[in-house]
């Protein structure tokens, strides 16, 4: 419910600040006092689209604040889709910039329009005489029954299995269009991967094979150019070995000399070892190296089949390559397994199908059992509010489709009056008839289930005398289980309220502002006293007042 509610600088109201409680609040006050600013500004706080036109001051700007109490509502699961904090008492802020541009706050988190008008749908209700089309929507008659046959759990049901057979059926659909994008796929892909296997690219070191290939490609140069060196160290007498074993000799006559002789000649007994070792790995190198046309051509062929791979599927390398193996294997083996993967799907669709159509039935049924009752209750309530030869058709069908509420389809219809035929409620029914069914529904509605605050604006237009007395009771007994505010020219409706508001315009510096205050015990009577019998006060007015409070 809405507990707190603060404007400024819309439309003739600069500053204004009001607090509500439970029950049945009264807001009245002269034809063009400012009532219908108050719901303009709610219904933008509720997000209505914004308009300059309706901000007093353009230069600054104009903010529309409220605090609602939601802890007995059960909107954590919508903060939670909605990414919002949740908050026991939640603040909505909406704000309209200078130029037009408007924002809106949820606990201050920034929120779009969807989201606020999807969160105010489940705080506020607003009715009015010209506001009654949703009586007309077969989804919110279908609410009325549910919330009368006590549905809830029963369409949860459904709800749950509705939404596992809308998600299967979706899997399906792609897995099935996945299916036939693989089969004309497959053959090409089966032709890549077998491609790629008879390369046989495991352990392949492109590096080393490139390697290979070039040492057995320059085999004769390798073998000239290996011996030639081998020549050049060992030959005798010049070979550079040899030559540095003489000088070793020579120096050796020396060495004991002087440090510095002895270190010449470490140095020059060391490279001799070093060469010693190089000839011997020479020696070993030429050993190895054979001429081999077979396996240079297996080599050749080898690169050739990988060049060739690397260019066709833009890799840099064997690992890429492998890769792309194992990623085609990957698609070929799902391909292979999609069938059984749409068979069991197939059985998931089914198996939610039955299911659903199980609990669609049975809210069929419960549905069916209340009509009766439903139809009773509101033309006892109708009755009582002027409209005694008011009665109900309720047309329901169990569907072939699947829908959000179940598979049935409703048509309401009604007549007013005796020997006329029934037809749909917003064909045959007026504005002060629709008026006074929704009050009936929402009547009905308070009993069953907790309801959002509910805004009367104005609903009893074209009511007087003991209707509005019924009225009046009806209201009174709808607010003692929720938030209900009513915005009214009904003396009798304005006596039933817990709170009494009263709105009024007030010159100041030119100015005309709309301002806003709660009324005490007797300030409410001379209030009512005024509803009754016009501006001048008379002590009978006063004492009809008095009679209609107590």
């Amino acid at each position: 419910m809405i507990t707190h509610l603060a404007i400024r600088n819309y439309a003739l109201i600069e500053d204004i600040r009001v607090d509500f409680d439970s029950g049945l609040t009264i807001i009245t006050g002269e034809t063009g006092a400012g009532k219908s600013i108050l719901l303009g500004a709610l219904s933008l706080l509720l997000g209505k689209r914004a308009d300059m036109s309706s901000v007093k001051d353009p230069s600054s700007k104009c903010i529309i604040e409220g605090e609602f109490s939601i802890a007995d509502y059960g909107f954590r699961e919508f903060f939670s889709e909605n990414d919002l904090d949740y908050e026991p008492n939640t603040i909505i802020r909406r704000e309209i910039l200078p130029g037009g541009k408007s924002r809106a706050f949820v606990n201050d988190t920034p929120v779009n329009l969807a989201q606020l008008q999807s969160l105010a749908l489940r705080l506020v209700d607003v009715h009015s005489q010209h506001e009654t089309l949703v009586l007309s929507s077969e989804v919110f008659q279908l609410e009325v029954l549910d919330a009368l046959a006590g549905n809830s759990p029963i369409l949860e049901s459904y709800k749950q299995f509705h939404k596992e057979f809308q998600r299967a059926t979706a899997q399906l659909e792609v897995l099935e269009s996945e299916k036939e994008a693989a089969i004309k796929e497959l053959d090409y892909n089966e032709f890549l991967y077998r491609e790629l296997v008879e390369a046989q690219l495991d352990g392949v070191d492109l590096r080393e094979l490139e390697e290979t290939y070039e040492t057995l490609n320059n085999i004769e140069v390798i073998q000239e150019s290996v011996a030639t060196a081998i020549g050049y160290l060992s030959d005798e007498p010049m070979g550079s070995l040899e030559t540095a074993k003489q000088a070793r000799m020579v120096l050796g006559k020396v060495r004991g000399f002087s440090s510095e002789l002895e270190e010449h000649w470490e140095r020059i007994n060391s490279n001799i070892i070093e060469l010693e070792d190089l000839l011997e790995s020479l020696h070993s190198s030429l050993e190895k190296v054979e001429a081999d046309p077979e396996r240079l051509g297996q080599v050749d062929e080898k690169l050739r089949l990988i060049h060739k791979l690397q260019q066709k599927h833009s890799a840099e390398g064997v690992e890429e390559l492998i890769e792309l193996r194992k990623e085609l294997e990957t698609k070929i083996v799902a391909t292979e397994h999609l069938d059984e993967d749409i068979a069991k799907l197939k059985g998931e669709v089914e198996e939610a199908r039955l299911k659903a159509i199980d609990w669609a039935r049975k809210l069929h049924d419960k549905r069916k059992a209340a009509a009766p009752e439903l139809k009773e209750k509101l033309e006892n309530i109708l009755a009582e509010l002027g409209l005694p030869n008011a009665r109900f058709s309720f047309e329901l069908e169990l569907g072939e489709q699947f829908r959000e509420t179940g598979m049935d389809r409703l048509e309401l219809l009604f007549t007013a009056n005796k020997g006329h035929d029934f037809g749909p409620l917003k064909k045959v029914a007026s504005g002060g008839e629709l008026s006074r069914i929704m009050l009936a529904v929402k009547a009905v509605l308070a009993k069953y289930k907790r309801l959002p605050t509910i805004i009367f604006d104005e609903i009893d237009t074209g009511v007087s005398g003991e209707i509005a007395n019924k009225m009046a009771v009806i209201m009174g007994g709808m607010s003692k289980g929720m938030q209900l505010i009513s915005i009214t020219h009904l003396p009798q409706i304005a006596a039933k309220g817990d709170r009494h508001i009263k709105v009024y315009k007030e010159d100041s510096e030119a100015v005309t502002v709309t301002r806003l205050v709660e009324l005490g015990p007797d300030e409410r009577i001379v209030e009512i006293a005024k509803m009754i019998g016009g501006k001048k006060v008379t002590e009978a007015a006063l004492a009809n007042a008095r009679e209609l409070l107590n």
